[in-house]
């Protein structure tokens, strides 16, 4: 589209993050991000995203706090199924973005999680996505998961509501349909470099 893109990056610490995402420290991790996404103005950015979906636990106290425009992954979701013709989508991820269904943000598609393995999925997730790799054992969890979500409660696709997923998924041959958000968050991004969207549609008032 002969947009020229630039991208800067700054890193939360992912330790810190879950000890908040388990306190349920979400003032504490929203300062957090605060600070890192003042340099990223410093340096020239006009708008901000947190990439981990987990992180997104404290969406709304770090958009109250930001000196950017703070661009969710996690609200695209929705249209993005919807635009897919989902009706029924299966969430894996972290046990608190599976144990409230990606914050209740799903309204144009049915949510379904394995109620009683949100709990064992979680800390499996967490695992693979601190260590930054999957193990045999891993993938053929979140796989097989994946495959009951589709085959006993009626997932039409699922959806990789973890942002390391594609750690397990990326090498597994899946007899099923997977929605990536990153796609959906993505699509966002490139629209506001293009000026397709304008960035005050995500200016907190």
């Amino acid at each position: 589209r002969r947009h020229r893109l630039e991208l800067t990056i700054v890193q939360a610490d992912v330790h810190d993050l879950i000890g908040n995402i388990e306190n349920d420290a979400r003032t504490k991790q929203a300062q957090t991000y605060a600070a890192l996404i003042d340099r990223l103005r410093a340096a020239g950015a006009e708008c901000a995203a947190i990439t981990s979906l987990g992180g997104h636990f404290c969406f709304a106290e770090t958009e109250a706090l930001s000196t950017l425009p703070l661009i969710s992954a996690v609200r695209p979701i929705d249209a993005y199924c919807r635009d897919l013709g989902l009706n029924r989508s299966g969430l894996l991820g972290t046990e608190l973005v599976m144990r409230t269904k990606l914050y209740g943000q799903l309204n144009s598609v049915e949510p379904v999680v394995l109620e009683q393995e949100i709990g064992f999925l979680g800390r499996t997730y967490q695992e693979m996505a601190v260590a930054g790799v999957c193990s045999t054992k891993q993938r053929e969890v979140f796989v097989s998961a994946g495959r009951r979500l589709v085959e006993d409660h009626g997932a039409e696709a699922v959806v990789l509501a973890g942002t390391d997923l594609n750690l397990a998924f990326d090498e597994a041959a899946v007899d099923y349909p997977l929605v990536d958000p990153v796609d959906a968050h993505v699509q966002v991004l490139v629209q506001l470099a293009s000026d397709e969207v304008d960035i005050r549609e995500f200016e907190v008032a």
